[in-house]
């Protein structure tokens, strides 16, 4: 009988993660940061001299929701920060690649994320009207990123993402940091949340 091929992944914390059945108590913190932090937006395909990661992206998606959302509780917010995490171990697809691969992908990423809101007191599955205020700050951050750090013209991006308000995006701007600054700033904020929980 032939061994069934290894579903997990050791994470720094010592942490063994099964990718096709996780658990909360195998989800820290530090490993979500730490990944999203060296996980690259757009494939990579960005200006500047540092990769624009998920975990910046995923500070951004928060602080539009909130711009969104003024009087969100602070456990949406926390799930707006946590949108992207399952992405700390698959990584992030272009649309294009997800639908290539098909409903395995949203699958796999539903588990993950599932598992991610329990370890930090969330619903396993959040509230529909919810998620589709983190997908409108989440579409939001897409025009931003691609108007100014991958190339697109705000007509092209207007297309793909639709147009954003401007109010609602106002003085913010795309940093670029070393993984290192990004990766603190995802856990300062997460535990900011977590204790006004």
């Amino acid at each position: 009988m032939a061994t069934p091929p290894r579903a997990w992944q050791r994470m720094l914390s010592g942490r063994r993660l099964d990718l096709l059945d996780p658990t909360p108590v195998d989800i820290e913190i530090d490993d979500i940061a730490h990944g999203l932090a060296f996980v690259a937006r757009w494939n990579g395909q960005t200006e500047g001299d540092f990769a624009y990661s998920v975990a910046e992206h995923s500070l951004l998606v928060e602080t539009l929701y909130g711009r969104i959302n003024p009087k969100a509780p602070v456990k949406w917010l926390l799930a707006a920060l946590l949108h992207d995490a399952p992405e700390y171990v698959i990584g992030d697809m272009i649309s294009p690649v997800k639908s290539a691969v098909g409903p395995s992908y949203g699958e796999l990423d539903a588990r993950l994320a599932a598992a991610i809101h329990l370890r930090f007191g969330l619903p396993a599955a959040l509230p529909v009207t919810v998620k589709k205020q983190i997908k409108k700050a989440d579409r939001i951050s897409a025009w931003m990123e691609a108007v100014q750090i991958a190339g697109f013209s705000a007509q092209e991006a207007n297309k793909l993402f639709g147009r954003p308000n401007p109010e609602l995006i106002g003085n913010l701007a795309i940093q670029l940091r070393p993984p290192v600054d990004v990766r603190n700033s995802y856990i300062t904020r997460h535990r900011e949340l977590m204790a006004a929980l």
